[in-house]
């Protein structure tokens, strides 16, 4: 999964898409708004977000922000559903009870 990140960032990082229009700089993406496109777009199967945000940062800023997601959505579904993040985390994969 990882050597595709870098495939596609490495490609797309020096694309005219870097620039919109006009040749005027936009403002950097960080790496939590690159996660939150990237896990969407592989949500909805969508192939050309999945590469767009993945050449917004670094393979690793991607997967450290995937992982930051991945945590907070577990806290946050754990609360709502008043269970432990473990049980949420194994439901969320399929994974029989600790």
């Amino acid at each position: 999964m990882f050597d595709m990140i870098r495939r596609y960032a490495g490609r797309l990082r020096t694309s005219a898409s870097a620039r919109p229009e006009g040749g005027r700089e936009r403002r950097p993406h960080n790496l939590f708004e690159a996660a939150a496109v990237y896990v969407a777009a592989r949500a909805e199967d969508d192939q050309d977000r999945i590469e767009e945000a993945a050449a917004w940062v670094s393979p690793e800023a991607l997967s450290f922000g995937v992982s930051e997601l991945a945590c907070r959505a577990v806290i946050a579904l754990a609360r709502e559903r008043d269970e432990s993040p473990d049980a949420v985390a194994r439901d969320l994969l399929g994974l029989p009870a600790a």
